[in-house]
C-alpha cells in the first residue's frame, strides 16, 4: 500500500541522525511527489535528543492513528516498559494495516509491542545478541542492512536507516523516485538488504582499494557486456580469490550478487522511464534474453517486468 502520511515516533533521547534521515528522505522536494511527514511523541512538547538539544514536538501518540507509514526512531534509552502507552497504539495501527518500520534499537520497541514474534528482523549488530536474549521468539539477522516482511520493516544501525527508507520508497513508488532522492542526497541509490551492515567504508585507503573502486565504476558502465569475475579480477590486477575477498570487504556481497543487483536496478529504471521492449531491456542490462530477465526480476520483485512497468511506468 502506497503511503502519503508518514509519522515518526520520537521517544526521549531520540538520535539526531535518525531525525535527519527521516526528514531528508520524506521531506518536501520541488517537483517530486510529496509526503506528509510529522513527528509525534508520548506527549506534545519538548523532547530531548541524544545531543541534549530539545526538539519541539507538536503531536502526541494520537497522530499515529492517521499514519500510512509509522517509523519508530531509535533512542538512547531503548528499553520500553510493558505499560508504555505507545505499545497498544502500535498494535492497533498494525491491525489496521499500517506499515511500521524501525531501525537500530527502535526495533526493540516493535518487539516490546509484540509485533515481531515469529518474524526475521535486523538491528544494529552491537545489540543483536541483546534483542535475541530479550525476545527469543524473534529471529535476528545482524548481518542484514534491512529486512522487509511486508507490513513490518526493520533496519540495521545508524545510516542503514537511510537504506531502509529508500527501500520503502522503491517498494511503493518505484526505483525512479528512490534514485532521484538518493542523487539529491549524494548517496548510493540502492544497497540490497542482504549486504553486511558492517561493510568497510567505501573510501579507498590504498592502491588496491583505488583499483577496486575503478573496477566497480567500470562494471557499472558495462552492465550490457558479459562480465566475469576473472575479467574484473584481471582489471584490478588481483587473483580471483584476492579480488573476491576485497570486493566482499568493500561492498558486503559477492561480485556475482552485486552484478545481478546492479542489472536489476537498471532494469527497474528502464521499465519505469522508457518504452523499450522487455527484450531490449534484457539486452541493455546484460541478460541473453527476456526469459532470463523475467526469472531474475520475479525473484527480486515478486512480479514480472510487465506488471512492474504497469505499476510504475513514467514514460
Amino acid at each position: 500500500m502506497a503511503f502519503h502520511r508518514v509519522v515518526a515516533y520520537a521517544p526521549p533521547g531520540t538520535t539526531a541522525l535518525a531525525l535527519g534521515i527521516v526528514s531528508s528522505i520524506f521531506g518536501p522536494r520541488p517537483g517530486l511527489p510529496g509526503f506528509d511527514l510529522a513527528i509525534c511523541a508520548r506527549r506534545a512538547g519538548p523532547v530531548q535528543t541524544d545531543l541534549g538539544l530539545p526538539l519541539t514536538v507538536e503531536h502526541d501518540l494520537g497522530l499515529l492513528a492517521t499514519a500510512d507509514l509509522i517509523i519508530v526512531l531509535p533512542a538512547v534509552d531503548y528499553h520500553v516498559e510493558p505499560s508504555h502507552p505507545v505499545l497498544p497504539v502500535l498494535r492497533a495501527a498494525h491491525d489496521r494495516g499500517t506499515t511500521i518500520a524501525a531501525h537500530c534499537v527502535g526495533t526493540f520497541t516493535l518487539a516490546a509491542a509484540g509485533l515481531l514474534g515469529g518474524r526475521t528482523v535486523t538491528t544494529h549488530w552491537l545489540f543483536a545478541d541483546e534483542l535475541t536474549t530479550r525476545h527469543p521468539e524473534v529471529t535476528v539477522r545482524p548481518e542484514a542492512l534491512y529486512i522487509d516482511e511486508g507490513s513490518i520493516i526493520t533496519g540495521a544501525g545508524a545510516a542503514a536507516g537511510m537504506d531502509m527508507c529508500l527501500h520503502l520508497i522503491r517498494r511503493e513508488y518505484g526505483a525512479g523516485l528512490a534514485n532521484t532522492i538518493a542523487r539529491g542526497l549524494v548517496i548510493p541509490p540502492h544497497r540490497d538488504g542482504g549486504q553486511a551492515q558492517y561493510v568497510s567504508a567505501p573510501v579507498p585507503s590504498d592502491s588496491e582499494d583505488q583499483r577496486l573502486a575503478t573496477v566497480i565504476a567500470w562494471a557499472r558502465e558495462h552492465l550490457d557486456h558479459h562480465v566475469t569475475i576473472d575479467m574484473l579480477a584481471a582489471r584490478a590486477l588481483m587473483s580471483r580469490r584476492s579480488f573476491a575477498r576485497h570486493f566482499r570487504s568493500a561492498t558486503g556481497t559477492s561480485p556475482h550478487a552485486w552484478m545481478r543487483a546492479q542489472r536489476l536496478s537498471l532494469a527497474e529504471e528502464l521499465l519505469e522511464t522508457t518504452n523499450l521492449s522487455i527484450e531490449q531491456i534484457a539486452t541493455r542490462v546484460g541478460y541473453r534474453n527476456a526469459a532470463v530477465l523475467r526469472e531474475q526480476f520475479v525473484g527480486r520483485r515478486g512480479v514480472s517486468p510487465s506488471d512492474y512497468r504497469r505499476t510504475f511506468s513514467h514514460s
